[in-house]
């Protein structure tokens, strides 16, 4: 079912990869942007299988559940980009993520998870995988002898983000797929804010690499979508088993869509880190700006590892004001370049203002006194999350500037 050969080479660079990989000229009108396939079904014969458990990783096409030449192209260049030997594609990070802990864990087994991660995926370790009898140690994953003491027999999972969200801390990847491993354990990185411009983590130790494609790689923020890259020996069974059995899989139209936005994702990323650092360091000297957390600025506290295991920086600042929430309605009153809206890796700006309060009642959980003070020593009482975009950096800043 393999579009093109191209995924293959690890000689070119990341640029001709993102433009190129998973994609050929059509063999029959030599068009030579990718076509979209939308047909959810193919003409198949007589003997084909009607069950999923007869499927072969390179057998024709069936149906678009099971997959879809569009979306194999998607998966193939962002194998090529991640150095991953496959990836699943899904409608949404969510899906992606929801599948991995789905096939990954069943009753009786034991997962260690980031304390600070994405909203959705906080929730649904609160309640959802405890309900089906899956225990669940939340711990600060920068805390490297955190992650070992939560290790038990039964762990089968240790799931972080770097950097994470909306705090910007980072994980030393090497050091916990030491751990995970050590224990018999798969680590699991979700990379979103990271990127594969910035960090691959299956190159080191990682053996689950998550992104949501509605964020920098689709770039544009108009297309869902959700990937797991990482080892066919963990990903064929997975695909089989249980993305195509939950339905969680991604409209073709949109599968083109972010490969589309991929073409671009290199130039791109250069360019968000190079509008980031600058509107940080101007954050960074505002008489009003309590605190701002970047990578890339040597104040990061975790600046050293960043260094060592970024390449790129990323768009992401998050930053502390006095009376968060009223400077956040007075942002959302006077911006005019950057659009006050929820989401982030996309072209142009987004703020958004996150409530300590409200996010300790509703999604992030500690269970230690030394857990809450890492969020409220990056956060504080709130945390304004700051994706920044493409617009001229004057420009942001001077919208910041009005603003605030």
């Amino acid at each position: 079912m393999s579009i093109s050969n191209f995924s293959k080479p690890l000689t070119f660079g990341d640029r001709t990869l993102a433009v190129h990989a998973g994609e050929a000229p059509d063999a029959s009108t030599h068009a030579s942007a990718p076509n979209i396939v939308m047909s959810t079904t193919f003409t198949v014969g007589a003997d084909t299988t009607f069950s999923v458990e007869g499927l072969e990783e390179n057998d024709p096409w069936i149906y678009t559940r099971w997959g879809n030449p569009t979306v194999r192209q998607l998966e193939d260049k962002l194998c090529a980009l991640e150095g991953a030997e496959i990836a699943v594609a899904f409608a949404s990070g969510m899906g992606a993520i929801s599948a991995l802990l789905l096939h990954t864990l069943k009753a009786g087994d034991h997962a260690v998870i980031s304390d600070v991660a994405y909203a959705a995926m906080s929730e649904m370790t609160n309640e959802m995988l405890p309900a089906l009898n899956i225990a669940i140690t939340k711990v600060n994953t920068s805390d490297i002898q955190a992650v070992e003491n939560a290790i038990r027999p039964e762990t089968r999972l240790v799931y972080i983000e770097t950097p994470c969200n909306p705090l910007l801390r980072l994980t030393d990847i090497e050091a916990v797929a030491a751990i995970a491993h050590k224990a018999g354990a798969k680590l699991a990185v979700d990379s979103t804010f990271a990127t594969p411009a910035a960090t691959k983590p299956l190159q080191l130790g990682a053996d689950f690499v998550i992104h949501s494609l509605t964020k920098y790689l689709g770039g544009h923020g108009d297309a869902l979508g959700g990937v797991i890259l990482g080892y066919k020996a963990d990903l064929l069974p997975l695909r089989k088993k249980t993305a195509i059995r939950l339905g969680g899989s991604i409209s073709p139209f949109n599968a083109w869509l972010v490969m589309r936005g991929i073409a671009t994702f290199p130039l791109r990323m250069k360019a968000h880190e190079e509008n980031a650092l600058k509107v940080a360091s101007w954050l960074e000297n505002h008489p009003k700006v309590r605190r701002v957390i970047y990578p890339g600025l040597p104040s990061h506290p975790q600046y050293e590892l960043a260094k060592r295991q970024m390449r790129n920086f990323s768009g992401m600042i998050s930053f502390q004001l006095d009376n968060g929430r009223e400077a956040a309605r007075q942002l959302a009153d006077r911006l005019q370049v950057i659009h006050y809206a929820v989401s982030l890796g996309h072209h142009r700006s987004l703020i958004f203002y996150l409530n300590t309060e409200e996010l300790l009642q509703t999604t992030f959980r500690f269970a230690t006194p030394g857990q809450l003070a890492s969020w409220r020593e990056f956060a504080g009482d709130g945390i304004f999350r700051f994706s920044v975009g493409l617009e001229d950096a004057e420009d942001i800043i001077g919208d910041l500037e009005r603003a605030i």
